[in-house]
């Protein structure tokens, strides 16, 4: 069956997983197979024993999911375009997008007095996190930026 991590606890080594319908199935964390350490939001497929879960496992994921993201596409496009806040588009956070996007191209006009002090500081944030993408594991990328959504750095 397929469900989602509704929540987790490190200490008690137990969680909650729930399905479409609503139903809750409860884990121990023994009965958790997955590589990393389960987290809140992250898709899982388990049997279900009454309103227990047992064999719980990160649930394979089509590429053709909308959730899906890539780290090297990301990676890529932060380094390459964004200081437009392309990236930012790409991982589906249009807030801090339109922030780089406004910052780059309204804010080139006002900012030429300063030097362009503010659309070099987000060009050299947009390769930073380029960086940070490029280097993290794939499941990490998939848990921090697209589970957890963590929209900087």
């Amino acid at each position: 069956m397929k469900g989602q991590i509704l929540d987790y606890s490190v200490h008690d080594n137990k969680g909650t997983i729930t399905t479409t319908d609503g139903t809750r199935y409860y884990f121990e964390g023994q009965e958790w197979k997955g590589d990393a350490t389960p987290a809140r939001g992250m898709a899982v497929d388990f049997e279900p024993d009454g309103s227990s879960a047992k064999g719980v496992f990160t649930a394979l994921s089509s590429t053709a999911d909308a959730g899906s993201r890539d780290k090297i596409t990301a990676g890529i496009l932060a380094i390459l375009l964004g200081g437009f806040g392309v990236h930012k588009f790409y991982l589906g956070f249009t807030g801090p997008g339109l922030v780089f996007l406004l910052v780059n191209t309204i804010g080139l006009l006002v900012t030429w007095i300063l030097l362009f002090t503010p659309n070099l500081l987000l060009w050299m944030i947009a390769v930073v996190e380029g960086i940070l993408y490029l280097t993290k594991s794939d499941e990490e990328f998939r848990r921090v930026y697209v589970v957890e959504k963590k929209k900087w750095f």
